[in-house]
């Protein structure tokens, strides 16, 4: 018996890196998963991993910037496995380099694929998730960076997403509605791109973190996901959680 047995999810950005760790993870605890995302192949490419082990997943191609996509998401997800109790914002475009570089054109999609679809998705879902859900959003500990140069607009993106889930754990949770976000470090795609391309500034970033190393997107963030899922976490709610092996110190 799985923790999550009987729960369905609806994840974004499954395609891959650390919103495909927390679909194979959630769905190996139980949960019946919706994955979501741009690229349809890469879905289908989740959902064939998780039926190989054993689980239940359903691709749902979508653009988070789109508001009818979202709408569409939640509910295929709904008609299809009859309802949803886990949400996780995972999908962001991100807005980097120096703030007299970054164009109002990257900033403003930054917004609209982070605070602004994450608000609207948790909209959409707040319907099905009253009684027993739980949203899940990520974040960044960039705003918490001994040097924030190249990460402010980024990191102003990521703070919105951040803001937004301790108002929804205020206001919900007497809905039951539980509302977290977590702060990872990850190996993903994204961070694979970073470390090619600013191999000295990400040398100095891994030797940073007092575990030396790069968290694994299932392992490490899909797993805790899961727990944070579970009842086993009843009682967490409005938390901002660094997965960074220690690295950040989340006030």
């Amino acid at each position: 018996m799985g923790t999550l047995d009987g729960k369905t999810a609806l994840v974004t950005g499954a395609g891959q890196g650390v919103g495909q760790g927390i679909a194979f993870a959630l769905a190996a605890e139980g949960a019946r998963v919706a994955v979501s995302g741009r690229t349809a192949s890469k879905l289908e490419t989740t959902v064939a991993e998780i039926a190989k082990r054993g689980g239940e997943a359903l691709a749902i191609p979508c653009n988070v910037k789109d508001p009818a996509d979202l709408a569409g998401a939640v509910d295929s997800t709904v008609a299809h496995f009859g309802g949803l109790q886990i949400l996780v914002n995972n999908a962001q475009e991100v807005p980097l380099g120096a703030l007299s570089d970054v164009t109002d054109e990257a900033f403003t999609a930054g917004f609209e694929s982070g605070p602004l679809a994450t608000l609207r998705l948790m909209k959409l879902a707040y319907p099905h998730l009253k009684g027993d859900g739980v949203i899940v959003n990520l974040a960044s500990t960039a705003a918490m960076r001994w040097d924030m140069a190249g990460y402010g607009a980024y990191a102003a993106v990521k703070e919105g997403i951040r803001a937004i889930t301790r108002a929804a754990a205020c206001e919900w949770a007497v809905d039951g509605i539980r509302t977290n976000v977590i702060l990872p470090h990850a190996t993903s795609p994204a961070l694979a791109w970073w470390v090619e391309n600013r191999p000295e500034e990400a040398a100095e970033f891994q030797a940073s973190i007092p575990m030396r190393r790069i968290g694994d997107c299932e392992d490490d963030i899909g797993r805790f996901v899961a727990m944070l899922c579970s009842d086993a976490s009843a009682y967490v709610n409005g938390q901002s959680i660094a997965l960074d092996g220690g690295q950040a110190r989340v006030g």
